[in-house]
C-alpha cells in the first residue's frame, strides 16, 4: 500500500511538471503580451508601438496578442521603471527611446539605470533635422552661425526636452560651431509647429519621420540640415552637418526592452518576432514615417553601440546645468 501511495505522488509529481513545462513552452499564448510605452498616445513613439505591436504578435505566434499601455511622463522615466518593476515571465516588455533612455541617468537621479533593462531590439533610427518655416529668411546653416556669432541667442530652437534627440542635437552644434542658439523646450512635436507656424520660434529641432514631407505641412516648412555621417535616402538634398563642416550627428533611436531576467529562450524569440515583423511586407506598407527609418539591431548589439557612446554623453551631461 505504501508502494502504491509513493507511486502515486511520483506519479502527480511528474503530471504536475509537465503542466508546468507546456505552461512554460505555451508562452504567449495565455495572456496578451503589455508593450508599455512612454509617451501619449498619437505621437511617434506610440504610433510606432501600435503599428508594429501585431505584426510582433504574428510572428511570434501561439496566438499572441499585445496591448500599448501608455504611462507619460518624466521623459520616459515613469514607463521605463514601470518595466523594470515588472515580472520577468515576458508579458510586460517597453519601449524605450534613445539618447533620453540612458541620457537621463547620467545627468540626474532617476529611478532606474541602464542596468536595469535587458533590450531586446531597434526598430527605428532616426536622423534630426533642423526645421524652419519655409518662407525663413533663413537660407542656410552657414548663416545661422554667423549671426549667432555676431548676436548670440539671437535665434531661437526649439527642442522637446532634456535628454531628447533634439537637445543633444542642438547642445552638440552648438559646441561645434562656437554658437549660442536660444533653446526653448517644449511639450512635443506638435506644439514645436504651432510655434514655427505662429513665427515665436525660429528653428525646430525635430526628427526626419516627424515631417516626412515638409512641403505638404499645413504651413509649408523647410528642412536646414540633418544630423548625420550620410543622407538619409529620402533627403538627398538636404546637407548633412558633416557636409556643413560641423561633425555632429544625432539620431533618434526607438525599440523594445524587457525586464532583467526573462528566459533567454522568450528574448530569443521576441527578438527575431521582432526582425522578422520589421521585415513583414504588410507592415511595411502600413509603417509610412517610419519605413524609411528602420534600422534593425539585435539587443546585444545596441547594447555594446550604448556603451560605445557613453563617454560622449556623460561629457554632455557634465556640461549641462543642473535642474
Amino acid at each position: 500500500m505504501k508502494d502504491l501511495i509513493c507511486k502515486a505522488a511520483l506519479v502527480a509529481a511528474i503530471g504536475l511538471t509537465g503542466i508546468a513545462s507546456s505552461a512554460h513552452a505555451a508562452w504567449p499564448s495565455d495572456a496578451p503580451i503589455e508593450v508599455v510605452v512612454g509617451f501619449a498616445p498619437g505621437g511617434t513613439t506610440d504610433v510606432m508601438a501600435r503599428i508594429l505591436a501585431p505584426y510582433i504578435a504574428k510572428h511570434l505566434g501561439n496566438n499572441a496578442s499585445m496591448v500599448i499601455v501608455n504611462r507619460p511622463g518624466a521623459g520616459g522615466e515613469i514607463s521605463v521603471s514601470q518595466v523594470m518593476r515588472a515580472k520577468p515571465n515576458g508579458y510586460t516588455i517597453g519601449v524605450v527611446n534613445l539618447p533620453g533612455y540612458f541620457f537621463l541617468p547620467m545627468y540626474r537621479k532617476t529611478s532606474y539605470n541602464t542596468k536595469d533593462l535587458s533590450l531586446i531590439a531597434r526598430v527605428v533610427s532616426d536622423p534630426s533635422v533642423m526645421v524652419l518655416r519655409k518662407d525663413s529668411k533663413i537660407k542656410d546653416l552657414a548663416q545661422v552661425v554667423a549671426q549667432l556669432k555676431k548676436e548670440p541667442l539671437s535665434l531661437s530652437a526649439g527642442h522637446n526636452g532634456l535628454g531628447t534627440n533634439g537637445h543633444i542635437a542642438l547642445v552638440q552644434l552648438n559646441k561645434a560651431a562656437g554658437a549660442q542658439l536660444n533653446a526653448i523646450s517644449y511639450s512635443g512635436n506638435a506644439q514645436q509647429k504651432s510655434a514655427l507656424v505662429g513665427s515665436t520660434l525660429d528653428i525646430a529641432f525635430l526628427s526626419a519621420s516627424d515631417v516626412p514631407d515638409p512641403e505638404k505641412e499645413a504651413t509649408p516648412m523647410r528642412i536646414l540640415a540633418q544630423f548625420g555621417r550620410s543622407k538619409a535616402a529620402h533627403l538627398p538634398t538636404v546637407p548633412t552637418t558633416f557636409d556643413l563642416g560641423y561633425p555632429v550627428e544625432m539620431y533618434a533611436e526607438r525599440g523594445f526592452a524587457a525586464p532583467n531576467n526573462v528566459p533567454a529562450a522568450i528574448m530569443v524569440r521576441l527578438q527575431k518576432a521582432v526582425e522578422a515583423a520589421m521585415s513583414d511586407p504588410d507592415y511595411i506598407k502600413m509603417a509610412k514615417n517610419d519605413a524609411p527609418f528602420l534600422s534593425f539591431l539585435g539587443g546585444a548589439e545596441w547594447t555594446q553601440q550604448i556603451e560605445k557612446d557613453r563617454t560622449v554623453y556623460e561629457e554632455i551631461a557634465k556640461s549641462l546645468p543642473k535642474e
